[in-house]
């Protein structure tokens, strides 16, 4: 591994990270949980193709939290 991988952020989150998000988040917090990058992550949405549901507020994107732990598979 090189020295600059090591001090990258993770890409992913953790199963406790998941489970402790408020009800929304902001579109690089869903992004980062799913594994996207920025971009892809803000072009989906703007398409509406974003695999889970997304709320339009002004300017914000907001991932409905409920629905992205449903897709993950951690759906209370």
């Amino acid at each position: 591994m090189r020295d600059d991988e090591t001090d990258r952020e993770p890409k992913g989150m953790t199963r406790e990270e998941l489970l402790t998000l408020p009800v929304a988040v902001d579109l690089d917090t869903g992004n980062r949980a799913l594994g996207l990058g920025r971009s892809k992550g803000y072009a989906l949405a703007k398409r509406g193709e974003y695999p889970c549901k997304v709320l339009r507020l002004g300017n914000a994107y907001r991932v409905v939290t409920a629905d992205l732990l449903d897709l993950l598979g951690l759906a209370a």
